[in-house]
């Protein structure tokens, strides 16, 4: 996975070691969550990012706090997956991409954002709009350079192909291979049931 700026932590400057105490939660609890689901233990957390519990409460005194803090986390990083892949010299081949990430981004972010949802009142109100800014304006651009390239019709919209990503996620979420499903149905969509599927994704 590329490098990505880590979520922007409190306004207050943090020291270097708070800052690390920080990315380390970030990233314990990540893991955390991708195995044991939302409600993965604090303590547990805490443990694998070699802090105690009192330096993981002070940095987020609520799990919602955190659960916030990993979904924007996971974000930034599909946002910077976004901007690596400008630079590829197929731009139909660098937006079907990111597409798939997006898809994994989903499936793994099911039982999370559900959580998100269920604590909103207790969180940050603008999360998931300034979320979902965040990822149409990245996959805007893909597309932009994709149409420029003749490789994706003029009438495609970002929000319609986020929109079939989503729909397609929500059709494999309960299967016990959803990701690799999500991933097979995403290229057939991208490319079309026609044997020159090739052709059919470079006009998406």
């Amino acid at each position: 996975m590329p490098q990505h700026s880590r979520t922007t932590p409190p306004a207050r400057p943090m020291r270097a070691d708070a800052r690390r105490n920080y990315d380390r939660i970030v990233t314990a609890a990540a893991e955390a969550i991708a195995e044991h689901g939302a409600e993965a233990s604090l303590e547990e957390i805490a443990r694998r990012a070699g802090v105690g519990s009192a330096t993981l409460h002070r940095h987020f005194p609520s799990r919602q706090r955190l659960l916030e803090a990993v979904f924007r986390d996971k974000v930034e990083a599909l946002c910077a997956t976004a901007a690596d892949l400008a630079a590829d010299p197929d731009p139909g081949h660098a937006l079907a991409t990111w597409l798939g990430a997006v898809a994994r981004h989903a499936m793994s972010n099911r039982g999370l954002a559900a959580s998100l949802m269920r604590g909103a009142h207790d969180g940050d109100p603008t999360l998931g709009a300034t979320c979902h800014t965040m990822i149409t304006n990245a996959g805007a651009d893909l597309l932009a350079r994709a149409r420029r390239a003749n490789a994706a019709r003029p009438d495609v919209s970002i929000a319609d192909l986020l929109k079939l990503v989503n729909a397609i996620c929500l059709a494999v979420e309960q299967e016990p291979d959803g990701a690799a499903q999500a991933d097979r149905l995403l290229t057939l969509a991208l490319t079309g049931v026609h044997p020159a599927g090739e052709t059919a994704r470079r006009r998406m």
